[in-house]
């Protein structure tokens, strides 16, 4: 019965309120949410004619603030500051209820001064109005007036802890979203499911695999573990805290399960890379969305699959599901690492039919495979009938020379660039280095750092190692100040130049200096790598070798060019019988 009455009849029933009548327009409008019809502007006039006696009547108040609910929930700004006129006209203003449908349609439409205007005119804070208030601010983006508010006022309750959490978690503020989730519990207010979905979305960012838990806890005590978006963040939490045990037990033991759910803990397997487990988890989804297919076909791009992921791709199209444009790079940048030529050209002919190659990072992700395949004169052409504005693309075009050998062109295409950033200094610079021009190199890092460009990790690692080439100690010192008084972060390939330079410069107590810095930090072999070959050459064998048995207690996975840099310390300590067989056993691991 309730769907027998049309949208653009709810402002007529208005027209002459009856007791009946007024109570069918609020059970729609609350139940149903049926918007107002353009057409029911046709009837707004005729409100204005109802008779005051009519206007006073309860069930009319409750029509009204129904009407406002419909605006606010569908957009409809002309309709509501109609209604707005209609409730001066009836002397409805100071009603606190329709007062607050009025504030609440106004935030919810964006015009926020309106609705600062009328709930500044309130004469005292309501929880209610403060709430909407708080709410419009966050959506707004403006975090520090909802704080400030949130601050002041009264009888604070869980949709104000909630709301705020919710717009500090939303704006990456992660850190503030848990203290004012700590206030919450300090104060006794109880959250629900909503508050603690938002305080695990902060905690992924900020908190440790105990914060997981407790939270866990928490949902299991307040009987929230049933709701599947409280499952579903805690499932999140879970994958990115690398504890896929936990997460999937979790996930079997969930009472209900979405796409969302099944996609969380599908990334879960194939960010770790198992893929045989994301594979077979992947064939029990019930509804497949583009996600799904997305994140199997990331899982076997990471892992070096190509096959599977050209596969699962192609039964992707037969499946009706269309690719996106991040889906199409991914696979064409495997294509380039694979050599895959012929597929890749098949899936660039893909990106011409779906109108994706106007994209920069698309255009630019071409030329690199068919430069990674040595095609340049494709990748010159792709160039060329792209859009020139696009940076990436003249960067990509010459790495593509420099990695096929043309440093000359790569420094013709380079002086011709609109503009530079600090990727297309880098590849000029590591291109000079590799080509053995480590004076030229140099030279073009000065140039960088007067033209006001920041050199980042990248760019620094090719200094050094033109710096090393040329045994210029003092120019290396002078690089590695540069690095410390612009903070440029250290990782594991800038520190085992940075040793390595100061090896080859002649300066091996400085090497050790700096390895020592950051020895507990490193995660890969490189740094190990440049000092143990390095006092090799210095002829420290034994503090070579001892090196590399402290590398052997940490897991760190070793490769050829520490054997190299151990071998050569047992060859200046007599110890090359020693070196075989302690390689064989490496092997044989």
């Amino acid at each position: 019965m309730i769907l027998s009455h049309k949208p653009k009849s709810l402002l007529r029933l208005l027209i002459s309120p009856t007791s009946l009548t007024l109570k069918w327009v609020s059970t729609i409008t609350a139940k149903t949410c049926i918007p107002l019809h353009q057409n029911a502007l046709d009837h707004l006039q005729s409100l204005y004619n109802a008779k005051p006696e009519d206007q006073k009547n309860r069930d009319y108040e409750l029509a009204m603030v129904s009407a406002l609910k419909s605006c606010a929930t569908h957009l409809f700004i002309p309709q509501g500051q109609q209604l707005h006129s209609l409730v001066f006209i009836s002397g409805l203003k100071s009603n606190t209820f329709i007062q607050n449908s009025l504030i609440n349609m106004y935030a919810k439409c964006g015009l926020m001064s309106i609705a600062e205007s009328l709930f500044y005119s309130c004469s005292r804070l309501d929880p209610v109005s403060c709430n909407i208030m708080i709410a419009g601010y966050v959506k707004s983006g403006r975090l520090n007036d909802a704080h400030k508010l949130f601050e002041i006022m009264p009888d604070k309750g869980c949709v104000s802890y909630t709301t705020m959490i919710m717009g500090f978690a939303q704006n990456e503020f992660w850190f503030e979203a848990i203290e004012v989730y700590k206030d919450m519990r300090n104060v006794g207010v109880v959250p629900n499911e909503v508050t603690l979905a938002s305080v695990m979305s902060a905690c992924t960012r900020l908190g440790g695999i105990w914060d997981c838990r407790t939270l866990h806890g928490l949902a299991i005590q307040m009987n929230f573990n049933g709701w599947v978006i409280v499952s579903t963040n805690l499932l999140q939490m879970y994958c990115i805290f690398s504890s896929l045990e936990e997460a999937r037990s979790l996930f079997d033991e969930m009472p209900e399960r979405n796409t969302v759910s099944w996609n969380v803990m599908l990334n879960g397997y194939a960010k770790a890379g198992l893929v045989k487990l994301a594979r077979e988890l992947f064939e029990w989804i019930p509804e497949k969305d583009v996600v799904s297919w997305g994140t199997l076909l990331d899982g076997y791009v990471k892992v070096e699959c190509l096959s599977e992921a050209l596969m699962t791709y192609g039964a992707m199209i037969r499946d009706g599901v269309g690719p996106t444009e991040v889906m199409v790079v991914d696979l064409v940048s495997a294509c380039g690492r694979s050599l895959a030529f012929w597929e890749g050209q098949q899936l660039h002919s893909v990106i011409v039919k779906s109108g994706f190659d106007c994209c920069d990072f698309i255009q630019s992700t071409i030329i690199h495979f068919y430069a990674a395949c040595g095609k340049i004169d494709l990748a010159c052409l792709q160039f060329e009938v792209g859009i020139k504005d696009h940076l990436a693309s003249w960067n990509a075009l010459i790495a593509g020379y420099i990695r096929n050998g043309m440093i000359e062109l790569a420094g013709q295409m380079f002086n011709k660039m609109p503009g530079r950033d600090v990727f297309s200094w880098s590849a000029m610079i590591a291109g000079y280095t590799q080509s053995e021009q480590p004076d030229i190199a140099l030279e073009l890092f000065h140039e960088m750092i007067a033209s006001g460009i920041q050199p980042n990790q990248i760019t620094m690692v090719s200094v050094f190692s033109a710096i090393a080439s040329l045994g210029t100690l003092k120019e290396g010192r002078w690089a590695h100040e540069y690095v410390s008084k612009n903070s440029i972060p250290l990782n594991d390939n800038l520190s085992a130049a940075i040793i390595d330079m100061y090896a080859k410069c002649g300066s091996i107590n400085c090497a050790l200096k700096v390895f020592y810095q950051i020895r507990d930090k490193s995660s890969t072999v490189s740094p190990w790598n440049a000092i143990i070959c390095g006092l090799a050459v210095h002829g420290h064998a034994n503090l070579s070798l001892r090196m590399y048995s402290d590398l052997q207690k940490r897991l760190i996975k070793l490769n050829s060019i520490t054997f190299i840099g151990v071998l050569s310390a047992c060859c200046h300590a007599g110890l090359v019988d020693l070196e075989l067989a302690d390689w064989k056993k490496q092997r044989s691991l």
